[in-house]
């Protein structure tokens, strides 16, 4: 099933990370019950949901969409498009992104003893790369001639190009000359693969450890710190959705509830209570 699956999303021009997640929810429901998942009564499927709904360890929302979304998929590929799967009402938690401030960059990234992942992590923040777009650069998409890095395999399937700093500039060819990656910019373990996602959170996770840095960090935090940072510098919030890559505006809007700025100059009361 799952090969006739890979074949039906990738010809459909979905993304991997799609057909991951599709295969994840679908084999997951498929073990739970021990029926392949397009036999399952629609009354399962709504019960197995509703029960995580109920769980204290409730799944995220996106497992639940992928669920669902893979359900309806599957039952496409079989032409049982007659069947009805509907998401659960979820409680929206409606969270701001966690963004470390310019100190803690400079420290994050100093905390990095590999020359590589120093090249990765200044390359997410000085561009706000998502982690598959860092994966799935080649070394032909940075342009040195033009300082500009061309961003393919987008979330949204659609290119875009951002700028290359000069300082990173540097920092890449220094880091190509003592790697000299092959085909991506950054190689996985086997010969011409990209660095794994798994790598990727790893080297995060372990450079967290040693940077002394309190907060939930992440790949994308450093995305996110990207955003709230040029805002705060004095781009415009149309310049910098089209530099994220954003579909739509209002995705970008959350950074302007984190970013500091200096339209008026936020204090806290405390501080005017034993003013002299």
């Amino acid at each position: 099933m799952y090969q006739l699956l890979e074949q039906k999303v990738l010809l459909g021009g979905l993304s991997s990370s799609t057909l991951l997640n599709y295969g994840r929810c679908l084999a997951k429901i498929s073990l739970h019950f021990k029926t392949p998942a397009h036999l399952l009564e629609e009354e399962q499927i709504s019960g197995y949901l509703m029960d995580l709904v109920r769980s204290e360890h409730q799944p995220s929302k996106s497992y639940f969409k992928h669920t669902v979304y893979g359900m309806r998929f599957l039952y496409r590929m079989h032409d049982m498009e007659d069947r009805i799967i509907k998401l659960p009402t979820l409680k929206r938690v409606d969270k701001l992104p966690v963004v470390l401030s310019k100190e803690e960059i400079k420290i994050f990234v100093k905390s990095s003893r590999i020359l590589k992942h120093k090249a990765m992590f200044c390359l997410l923040y000085s561009s706000g790369l998502r982690s598959q777009e860092l994966r799935n650069l080649l070394l032909r998409d940075i342009d040195f001639d033009r300082m500009m890095i061309h961003i393919r395999q987008t979330k949204y399937n659609k290119d875009r190009y951002v700028p290359l700093s000069p300082l990173m500039a540097r920092g890449l060819k220094q880091y190509i000359m003592a790697y000299n990656p092959k085909q991506y910019l950054f190689n996985g373990k086997e010969t011409g693969s990209s660095m794994s996602a798994r790598g990727v959170q790893w080297t995060v996770r372990e450079t967290l450890k040693r940077s002394g840095i309190k907060k939930e960090v992440t790949a994308h935090t450093l995305r996110h710190s990207y955003a709230t940072h040029l805002l705060e510098m004095g781009m415009n919030i149309d310049s910098v959705s089209k530099l994220l890559g954003h579909s739509h505006l209002n995705t970008t809007l959350v950074y302007l509830h984190v970013a500091r700025l200096n339209q008026v100059e936020l204090f806290s009361p405390f501080d005017r209570l034993y003013e002299r």
